[in-house]
């Protein structure tokens, strides 16, 4: 559903207004108004080549992402091969460590079984042995298997000091390693995530925009339609604009005119609408299937569908004067039909694609829209 009333629509309505009007100040007005849907053309034209740059911007960026993602996924499934490999090196480095602790408590164990054999076998003490030298042969065994037992002491000391050492650079390197890459795989997660928030984002902008594209092309579209059709009304217009009858017009009824229809009034004349256009007159908000009367005396002059404004209907006045009617439900009168002040003409509706029920209500003389608050009663 469209809004109320769109902008390029309310100019149909000015133009088979000005169709009905004396000659002249018909086509000077038609000129300027088919020069401003002309103009709005342009600007739109200009809109939708704009945001056709910015779509194609968006898209650049969104595929730089997604080729940022693509690497950055990479780098992170990498990353948690590495800390499972880590994990597993880990875990060999701890069998490893056991190892070199059960090695070393080995051979403190072998080491003080040997100070306690070296202990238990020399009954006299070493110093003692030196002193007694009667027996050469036995003192030079004893001398013997003291000199191999600590030679043996001393290389299971620099062995356990060995491993010592060992052990510590084991834990050390492993712990350094772990922490490089739990910092690592912790960057990699950020950066993804930064990343794909990116993306979310740039994509919901690209959805925004190429919903507003299509809008601009849309109203692209149905400007020109309704250009074609304005041409074709005020043709048709041409040929019905002669008055039948002597009308009075509306000079002497200027601000004790009824409103054709009960409501508020939802848009006022002169109001700024999109596009840098005024309202050519009002929009009267009103309860769908209420009557619409016409304001004076006169003929009707149009009567039918116009895409865009749904039913209308147009009563001239006389004098110049001519009163609009649109969005109606139905038309309850015919061209050629002579109505009195007051006489219903139709029923107010929502045509022409409204979303909400009113009455489009416009007073023209001489071509020229005028302020309908002016003419009529105030409410």
């Amino acid at each position: 559903m469209s809004k109320p009333v769109n902008w390029f629509s309310v100019y149909t309505f000015v133009l088979v207004s000005l169709v009905v009007a004396p000659a002249i100040a018909n086509e000077n007005r038609t000129k300027k108004d088919l020069s401003e849907v002309q103009s709005a053309l342009e600007q739109s034209q200009a809109e939708y080549n704009a945001q056709r740059k910015k779509i194609a911007a968006l898209q650049k960026n969104l595929k730089k992402h997604e080729l940022e993602i693509a690497k950055n996924a990479k780098a992170l499934n990498m990353a948690e091969q590495s800390v499972k490999e880590t994990e597993q090196k880990q875990q060999a480095q701890q069998q490893k460590a056991q190892q070199l602790k059960a090695q070393h408590a080995q051979f403190q164990a072998i080491l003080a079984a040997q100070l306690k054999s070296a202990y238990m076998a020399g009954g006299d003490d070493y110093p003692k042995m030196l002193l007694n030298q009667q027996d050469t042969a036995k003192f030079e065994r004893t001398l013997s298997y003291y000199n191999y037992l600590n030679k043996a002491r001393i290389e299971q000391i620099e062995e356990l000091k060995v491993l010592q050492q060992q052990i510590a650079e084991n834990q050390a390197a492993l712990a350094k390693t772990k922490q490089k890459l739990a910092a690592l795989f912790e960057e990699q997660k950020r950066r993804q995530s930064a990343l794909v928030n990116a993306q979310s984002e740039r994509q919901t902008n690209l959805k925004n925009l190429q919903a507003q594209l299509n809008s601009t092309k849309s109203s692209i579209n149905y400007l020109k339609d309704n250009e074609q059709t304005l041409i074709t009304t005020i043709e048709e217009l041409e040929q019905e604009k002669t008055q039948k009858i002597e009308l009075l017009g509306l000079n002497k009824s200027k601000g004790k005119l009824n409103w054709p229809s009960k409501g508020k009034l939802k848009h006022t004349f002169g109001q700024r609408k999109h596009g840098g256009i005024d309202w050519k007159g009002v929009l009267i908000g009103a309860k769908e299937g209420t009557n619409v009367n016409s304001i004076n005396n006169g003929q009707v002059v149009f009567a039918d569908w116009l895409k865009g404004f749904g039913w209308v209907i147009v009563v001239d006045h006389g004098e110049g004067f001519m009163s609009l009617y649109g969005h109606a439900q139905t038309l309850l009168k015919d061209v050629g039909d002579m109505v009195r002040e007051g006489e219903t003409l139709a029923l107010v509706g929502q045509s022409g694609g409204q979303s909400n029920s009113g009455l489009y209500f416009e007073i023209r003389h001489k071509g020229r829209a005028v302020n309908p608050v002016k003419w009529c009663r105030r409410i």
